[in-house]
């Protein structure tokens, strides 16, 4: 589960006035948005680089987002007078975390000091992909699968010192060993599937369960469905 705080400093207002040769005040000199920094921290304090945080207006839902670096930094600068929704965008997963409220500016006032919007946040460790499935009692995938398997590709190619297990799991219909065997051999689909689209092979390793990690109850059709599952887990970052 993911677990996030969100700091967000004050800022001061300053005003400032522009001449043209014959007085009047420029106003399209003065800026009309604030600068925001945001630093991305897990609840150890380590930086958290390749990090996508979207902000999104209250006004006109228009979103704004930014990636942080090896410092777990980065800036940008949204429009006064709206409100945002901070998400944090992990794999097929972004919740809102909180609300950026950046008031107008009146006059000649503008944000010379930047917004400081401190994120610790701890993501989940392992996650279901949902909609990978597989042709009954086979490894064969379904071609339904390969949208989600792609945006993992994507996801693993912005996360790049990450390194995860694929995780094969099935319901309690049929024998255990049958059950261990095909499981290690839809995770083992769906790490060859990652890595005929680049992802290197020191990154991930395919493991089977069968059924011995249920997350649901056998004896119901709903229950067995839920079973069988790929997982994914985070093993470590480099």
């Amino acid at each position: 589960m993911k677990q996030v705080i969100i700091a967000i400093a004050a800022i001061f207002l300053f005003t400032t006035a522009a001449f043209s040769q014959n007085g009047t005040v420029q106003n399209a000199a003065i800026p009309k948005d604030a600068p925001v920094d945001v630093v991305v921290t897990d609840f150890k304090n380590n930086l958290r680089a390749n990090e996508i945080i979207v902000f999104k207006s209250g006004a006109n839902l228009k979103e704004y987002q930014g990636l942080t670096d090896d410092q777990g930094k980065f800036t940008v600068r949204l429009p006064a007078g709206d409100k945002y929704e901070i998400f944090i965008l992990g794999f097929k997963d972004s919740t809102s975390y909180n609300v950026l409220d950046i008031p107008a500016t009146q006059g000649n006032a503008y944000y010379k000091n930047a917004f400081k919007v401190n994120i610790q946040f701890q993501p989940a460790k392992t996650f279901v992909l949902d909609d990978c499935n597989f042709e009954t009692g086979k490894a064969t995938l379904e071609e339904s699968s390969y949208a989600v398997l792609d945006e993992l590709v994507t996801y693993l190619n912005r996360k790049d010192d990450e390194k995860i297990e694929i995780g094969g799991h099935t319901d309690n219909v049929g024998k255990a060993a049958s059950n261990l065997s095909l499981s290690l051999d839809r995770a083992n689909t769906v790490r060859a599937y990652l890595l005929t689209k680049g992802i290197d092979p020191d990154r991930v390793t395919a493991k089977g369960y069968g059924m011995t990690v249920p997350i649901a109850d056998n004896r119901s059709a709903e229950g067995r469905a839920q079973n069988r599952r790929t997982e994914v887990k985070i093993l470590s970052a480099d």
